[in-house]
């Protein structure tokens, strides 16, 4: 991108957040919505100047503290009663770690210890805010994925990725059930998952 795209750009921006204001304060004062659209601008600026000077890395940690600087302000403003921004800060902070990483994430030490970490902070943090629900399960079951994934797909064992995956499907299913509801009905996502392993044999099957 040339350097009078990027002016082009950011005059854009300047100029929409201006416009935003402007029809922000006629039509309402009491919601000053324009600071939505209008930091999500600046930011994207900011991360643009960095990329073009292609340091990715650098960009990686602006965008993240100010994702996290905007989420406080807004819950801080809205709610101060309930920190919801607890939630989205585990990835906003391992995001960054992982560009700075590069080739590192590709390793099996990386993907347990970045998949036990997650794991461990949202379930700290059920226990702190909301402990009648176990709701941690949630973001655990998407975050193995990581580790496993990887693991098969360094060995090229897909078939072995099918059976493990489709066991972590099925407990996460059970589980679910579990905790949730008194109706048996973990059977019927746990039939359509035990076609992939079946499908996975039988293709194979026929390779060989």
């Amino acid at each position: 991108m040339k350097k009078y795209d990027v002016g082009f750009v950011v005059a854009g921006s300047i100029m929409t957040i201006i416009f935003l204001v402007v029809i922000n304060f006629l039509t309402s004062t009491e919601q000053l919505w324009f600071i939505y659209p209008g930091y999500i601008l600046l930011l994207l600026q900011f991360c643009l100047i960095f990329l073009l000077k292609k340091q990715i890395k650098l960009t990686s940690i602006i965008a993240s503290i100010g994702i996290m600087l905007f989420l406080i302000i807004i819950n801080w403003l809205n709610t101060p009663d309930v920190p919801w921004v607890l939630y989205p800060l585990a990835p906003l902070v391992i995001g960054p770690v992982l560009v700075w990483l590069g080739e590192a994430t590709k390793t099996m030490s990386v993907a347990i210890c970045g998949s036990g970490s997650i794991i461990l902070y949202y379930v700290l943090l059920n226990l702190y805010l909301s402990p009648s629900y176990p709701w941690a399960i949630f973001p655990a079951f998407v975050v193995l994925w990581w580790p496993l994934m990887l693991y098969h797909f360094k060995r090229g064992s897909y078939f072995q990725l099918s059976v493990h995956g489709s066991l972590l499907l099925s407990l996460f299913f059970i589980v679910v059930n579990v905790i949730s509801s008194n109706n048996i009905w973990a059977v019927y996502p746990i039939f359509a998952v035990l076609w992939w392993p079946l499908s996975m044999y039988y293709f194979w099957e026929r390779k060989i």
